[in-house]
């Protein structure tokens, strides 16, 4: 009776090291698996505009708007109010005069990308981040947008200040032909945050639904109608007073930018 018991204790103990033994590779091999899809779902993104951009600004980034140097603010947009160093981009702006438009009173800067962002059946899902320290006092409006090349609307608005610590995120126009808009508090607007969209293709339609995260915080998910097939330049800039207020302030303000980057995927 003893021996018998010890056969058989033997017995299964050797079965159970074996399944053990077979176990273990199973799974390894399911994480392998997990961590190739994972690394393949990363890789479907195509960087176009790099995050070291600002090392070869001339490359990759144009002087001004895209139509000039004025736009709804009170700032002249100069290249002597931006400099470039250890791939941070610096915009300063601070108050001043021009005798061709008494409307304004500050000299800033502003960049566009070379590199447009055109959400089409080909390429359906598009990524723009950004690291942004930011001024949040009244008359400042540091902005980081997408903006219709060959006509306007579209106008996707990834990070915009006006005058206060709320970053909005707007959309126009969205289903209804109007704006979307969400205003987060961030805390510190000066410290480094990061601001992303991705705009996503929605079914063979000529919207998007554009995700807008903040520190990797999805804060809104809005829907832009007839972006699809549209070019949309990609705009920073350090503009002043207009919507956030005036006065403006009496000395120096300073936008920083970097690891700006636009990436696109032929998959969703």
């Amino acid at each position: 009776m003893k021996k018998t018991t010890l056969i058989t204790i033997v017995f299964l103990s050797i079965m159970m090291g074996t399944s053990c033994m077979k176990d273990a590779p199973a799974n390894n091999s399911t994480h392998q698996q997990q961590t190739q899809s994972e690394a393949k779902e990363e890789a479907t993104f195509v960087t176009l505009l790099p995050t070291t951009s600002f090392n070869s600004y001339s490359t990759y980034w144009n002087n001004f708007y895209p139509w000039g140097i004025d736009h709804n603010g009170s700032a002249r947009m100069r290249t002597q109010n931006m400099s470039t160093s250890g791939g941070v981009l610096t915009m300063t702006a601070y108050p001043g005069t021009v005798s061709d438009k008494p409307s304004i009173h500050y000299f800033s800067g502003t960049c566009y990308a070379k590199q447009q962002v055109t959400v089409s059946a080909s390429w359906p899902k598009w990524r723009v981040s950004g690291e942004f320290q930011c001024p949040s006092v009244k008359g400042t409006w540091p902005a980081f947008w997408l903006n219709g090349a060959n006509q306007w609307p579209p106008e996707s608005d990834i990070m915009e200040f006006k005058g206060s610590t709320t970053n909005w995120t707007n959309t126009y126009k969205n289903q209804n032909g109007q704006w979307s808009s969400i205003g987060t508090v961030i805390s510190n607007p000066a410290n480094w945050h990061t601001y992303t969209a991705y705009l996503t293709r929605i079914g063979t339609t000529n919207n998007v639904s554009i995700e807008y995260w903040i520190d990797g915080t999805n804060v809104s998910t809005q829907t832009g109608q007839n972006f699809v097939n549209e070019p949309l330049n990609l705009i920073i800039d350090l503009q002043m007073e207009g919507s956030s207020g005036t006065p403006g302030p009496s000395g120096n303000t300073v936008m920083r930018a970097r690891n700006v980057t636009i990436q696109r995927s032929a998959t969703l």
